[in-house]
Formats: C-alpha cells, sequence, structure tokens
C-alpha cells in the first residue's frame, strides 16, 4: 500500500520516464476528451468540488492512475494505493485507519485500487461501510468489464468511466513531449510510426519503449534513432505486419473481409500476420465474435457459438495453445453459409426508434399483474400462441396500433435463412387468412 500526501508520490533520484511525463494536470493529460474535455463528465466531477466514487475502465496505459492521482490533487486529498494483485484485507484496514487519521485532521482521503477485479467478493465488501459513511472516495481501476468483475453493491455506489485506447496521434504528440524533455534523441517519422503501432494505444507500453531505445541510443552514441537501427534493437518485439509500416487497422480490415469474403486461406493469413506482428489474441477473439455476427448471422447460428467457444478455450489455454482454437474460429466463419440481415435490421430498427414517437404498447400486450390493471383492460383478449393451431395465433399484431409493418427483418437466400425465409412466408400467409 503507498500513502502519499496529496497526489504526489515519493520522489526518486531517476524516475522512469512514464512517471517523469505523468501529467500534473488536466490541462497536460493527453487523451480521453471525451471524458476530460470541456463539459464532460469527469471534467465536470473535477470541477464539482465533490469528489465521488468511480470505477475507471479501460485497457494499459490510458491514464487510469493519473487520473485517480489528479483528482487527489485537485481535492486536496490524502492519496492512499493499494494493489489489488499484491494487497489484501490488511492493506484495506491500514487505509482505513490512515482515512480516519486525515478526517481527524480536516482532510479528505481517496483510496485508489488498482487492478479493482483482481479482489474477491469478500475484500471489495470491505470497502462498502467506509464508502457508504463517507470516510473516504473509493476509486477502482479495471481493465475488465465491472458489470462482470466489480460487486453490484460496490459498483452501485460508484460512477463507471470507460477510457478509450490512446489515438495514433495521442501517442505521437507523447513521443514528442519525450524529445522535448531530452529523455532520447530524434527519432526518424517511419520509426516513430512503427512505434506508435506498436503501442497499439498504450502510453505505458511506448513510453517504456522509448525508455529501452533511448539507453541503447547512448550507449552507442547515436543521434538519431532510424527505423533499421529501431529493428535490430528490438527484434521481433517490433513486427508490426510488414516493413512498409501497413497500420493495424488496416490488417483488420483485410481479415474481417477475408472471411466475409469466404477465402479461408486468406483469413487465416491475415489472422496469423496479426498475432506475429504482436496483436492481443484476446482483441482477435472479440472480433471474430463480431463477425459471426454481422456477415454471418443466422445463416448459421452455429458460428457465433463457435466464436464465443473459441474465445473462452483461448482464455483457458492461453498462447501458443488456444491460438489454434482461434484459427479454428477464423476458418469456420470464412467457409460458413454469409447473411448481414440481422446486421442490416437491427441498424434500421435503431434509426426507425429514433427518429419515431414513442407509441403505446396496444392494451391487449400490456402485462395485468393487478385487479385494477385487469379492470382496466390491460391484457384483454391477448391470444396465447400456445393455445393455438401450430402454436401461432394467426391474425394477432403485435406492433403498436396504427404501425405498418416495418420489413426490417428480410433473410437472405442462404444457409439456415432459406428455411427460416419459408417459414416467415408461410406465416405471413396464415396472418393474411387469420386476420
Amino acid at each position: 500500500m503507498t500513502v502519499s500526501s496529496r497526489a504526489q508520490a515519493p520522489t526518486l533520484v531517476n524516475p522512469p520516464l512514464a512517471e517523469r511525463l505523468r501529467p500534473q494536470s488536466l490541462g497536460e493529460v493527453i487523451g480521453q476528451q471525451q471524458l476530460l474535455g470541456e463539459g464532460m463528465a469527469l471534467r465536470i466531477a473535477f470541477e464539482s468540488g465533490q469528489p465521488h466514487s468511480c470505477i475507471l475502465w479501460g485497457p494499459p496505459g490510458t491514464g487510469k492512475t493519473t487520473i485517480a492521482r489528479l483528482m487527489a490533487h485537485a481535492f486536496e486529498a490524502q492519496f492512499i494505493t493499494i494493489s489489488a494483485v499484491l494487497g489484501g484485507v490488511k492493506d484495506i484496514r491500514e487505509a482505513v485507519e490512515q482515512a480516519q487519521i486525515a478526517l481527524g485532521q480536516g482532510r479528505r482521503t481517496i483510496v485508489f485500487v488498482d487492478e479493482v477485479h483482481r479482489f474477491n467478493k469478500s475484500q471489495q465488501d470491505a470497502f462498502l461501510p467506509h464508502v457508504e459513511s463517507g470516510l473516504f472516495t473509493f476509486i477502482g481501476a479495471t481493465t475488465e468489464n465491472p458489470s462482470f468483475e466489480v460487486n453490484s453493491a460496490l459498483l452501485s455506489r460508484a460512477a463507471v468511466y470507460v477510457l478509450q485506447p490512446l489515438a495514433p496521434e495521442d501517442l505521437e504528440r507523447i513521443v514528442a513531449r519525450a524529445r522535448d524533455i531530452g529523455a532520447v534523441p530524434a527519432i526518424e517519422k517511419i520509426a516513430i510510426e512503427r512505434l506508435i503501432a506498436y503501442a497499439d494505444g498504450d502510453a505505458r507500453r511506448l513510453l517504456n519503449t522509448l525508455e529501452t531505445l533511448a539507453v541503447a541510443a547512448t550507449q552507442e552514441k547515436l543521434t538519431e534513432i532510424t527505423d533499421v537501427w529501431l529493428l535490430k534493437v528490438l527484434g521481433e518485439r517490433m513486427r508490426r505486419y510488414d516493413k512498409g509500416g501497413e497500420q493495424f487497422y488496416d490488417t483488420i480490415s483485410a481479415l474481417h473481409k477475408s472471411v466475409r469474403g469466404s477465402d479461408p486461406d486468406a483469413a487465416l493469413y491475415w489472422f496469423v500476420r496479426m498475432l506475429d506482428g504482436g496483436a492481443d489474441p484476446r482483441y482477435l477473439a472479440r472480433r471474430l465474435i463480431r463477425m459471426a455476427s454481422e456477415d454471418i448471422g443466422l445463416a448459421d447460428p452455429r458460428a457465433l457459438r463457435l466464436a464465443l467457444d473459441a474465445s473462452e478455450v483461448y482464455e483457458r489455454l492461453g498462447t501458443p495453445e488456444g491460438e489454434l482454437a482461434l484459427a479454428e474460429c477464423v476458418v469456420y466463419l470464412a467457409v460458413a453459409a454469409k447473411s448481414n440481415a440481422i446486421y442490416k435490421a437491427f441498424n434500421e430498427a435503431k434509426a426507425f426508434v429514433k427518429q419515431d414517437g414513442t407509441r403505446p404498447v396496444p392494451m391487449h400486450l400490456r402485462n395485468a399483474p393487478t385487479k385494477l390493471m385487469k379492470e382496466l383492460d390491460y391484457g384483454k383478449g391477448y391470444r396465447y400462441a400456445h393455445d393455438e393451431a401450430g402454436g401461432f395465433a394467426a391474425g394477432e399484431r403485435y406492433l403498436p396500433d396504427g404501425m405498418a409493418s416495418p420489413g426490417f427483418y428480410r433473410p437472405v437466400e442462404r444457409g439456415l435463412e432459406i428455411r427460416i425465409a419459408d417459414k416467415l412466408r408461410t406465416l405471413k400467409k396464415l396472418n393474411n387468412h387469420g386476420g
């Protein structure tokens, strides 16, 4: 557990580059303007003068610790850091004692728990009474979805702020700052582009790599870091798709389009290229799940299940064993029947609802759990489909009164959707006859 006065960390003789460049004010923060820009949610929280408990959710190197420290500084609060990887209930008790001492001195306390998802339920519950009493403000940082990893009781008492990976232009500004303070020598433009691609939105990874390069460049008395030297020094770590500087999102786009185009060899090629370039297999697993939903859909519902299974297998086995399951999924998705009917229907429905008025639910579809509701004809006339011939209430209407059938979902004549289309045509005939 680390305790510091306000947001200032203990002074180091030779602090790491990441610490030397850590922002000391909101104005120095690079990225996360969707939260910290003028009029944005977290900026308003800073300016309110009243700290509140929150969860900072985002990938590594996106500024979670920095924001927590700045919040402590803004509110002149004691800043206590607990690592959920190394800490436990003992650290929580010590934090409570430190907060009580500070409260007696008229000072606020912010308790920052890094990797809060690593704490178990009982450890997370230990914060609750002190958060509720106002003894301290709780800030948790996590790279995992708090909906699944943070106890609902604690989650209900904390605002959730989602941090995004830093954009390439943000990372380029960080490189410029490192050069401005003389931490690194001049860097060839193509080398900067490669470094930014390698960092993949992670400022900490970028700064640690820059620091490694600076030490090596000093030892070799270089005045400029070139792309050729960069690859020589960092070797396999820096392989990013090809030496021509092809960018991360171009490559995932090629993978996605190869799957959509039903070319298993091309899809497997781009998948392996991304692995070889250092892409996180978990990111690839998420994209495969998206492809199964967007480009295959109900033409082959097994595709989504297989994508989820492949993701789970990777989580269990890790690299390299788990990568084979992802490769199996890539090939299956490529050869599966394709349909974007669900993708299109969903987008059309969203657009329709956004521009349409709020139509009332028809009386016969309303729930009637009380006597009064039944007296007001809630649910009256509803036909229970299971009691009808063939389990289908022909002629029954389920859209709002006066709303024509929008026809969002239009199955394609491929895979399972051939049979779905046949069934919908049959049901339409029954509706016309029943109506």
